[in-house]
C-alpha cells in the first residue's frame, strides 16, 4: 500500500501537482502566490521522493548485519542507530543531495506561481519582457548551484562511507 502511494506521488509531474494543490495551498497559506505558497507543493513533492530514496538505502543493508547485531546483544534501537543508520548514511546523504538538486529544478518551476527566486526572474524578465539573456544567466546560476551542491553531497557521502 505504501509502495503504491509513493509511486503515485513520484509519478505526478511537478507543474501539474502545483496546479492540483492550489486549493490546498490557499487553505493552508491563504494565498496561491509567492514564496510561502510555493513551499506547500515543494514539500509534498519531496515526501514520496525522500521516502523512496530512504527505503532503497535501507534495503541495501544486508540481512546478515541485523542478525550479527542481534547475536551481539544489541537492542532494536541500537540496531537502528548504530548499524542501519551508519551503514545507510552514505546512501542517505546521496539521496538528500539528489532531493535538493531536484527541488532546485522544481522551485524554478514554482516561479510560474510567483514563487520567487531565479525561476521567477527567468520567467518574468527573460520570457515576459523578452530579455533572453536574463533566462540564460538564471539558468547558468541554477546549473552552478546544482553542480556545487552535488559535489558537496558526494564529498560528504565519501567521508562518512566506511565500507
Amino acid at each position: 500500500m505504501l509502495n503504491t502511494i509513493i509511486n503515485i506521488g513520484r509519478s505526478i509531474p511537478f507543474i501539474i501537482l502545483l496546479l492540483i494543490l492550489l486549493p490546498v495551498t490557499r487553505f493552508i497559506v491563504g494565498t496561491v502566490l509567492g514564496t510561502t505558497a510555493a513551499i506547500i507543493p515543494l514539500s509534498i513533492c519531496a515526501m514520496p521522493f525522500v521516502a523512496r530514496l530512504t527505503a532503497n538505502a535501507l534495503m541495501e543493508i544486508p540481512n546478515g548485519l541485523t542478525e550479527a547485531a542481534q547475536a551481539m546483544g544489541a537492542t532494536k534501537w541500537q540496531i537502528v542507530r548504530k548499524f542501519y543508520l551508519s551503514e545507510a548514511l552514505p546512501t542517505l546523504i546521496n539521496g538528500v543531495t539528489l532531493t535538493l538538486v531536484t527541488l532546485v529544478g522544481y522551485s524554478a518551476m514554482a516561479g510560474t506561481q510567483g514563487g520567487g527566486g531565479l525561476g521567477s526572474l527567468a520567467i518574468n524578465y527573460g520570457v515576459y519582457r523578452n530579455m533572453p539573456y536574463v533566462t540564460w544567466v538564471a539558468t547558468i546560476i541554477i546549473v552552478l548551484f546544482v553542480m556545487i551542491s552535488q559535489k558537496l553531497g558526494d564529498t560528504l557521502a565519501r567521508k562518512v562511507d566506511h565500507r
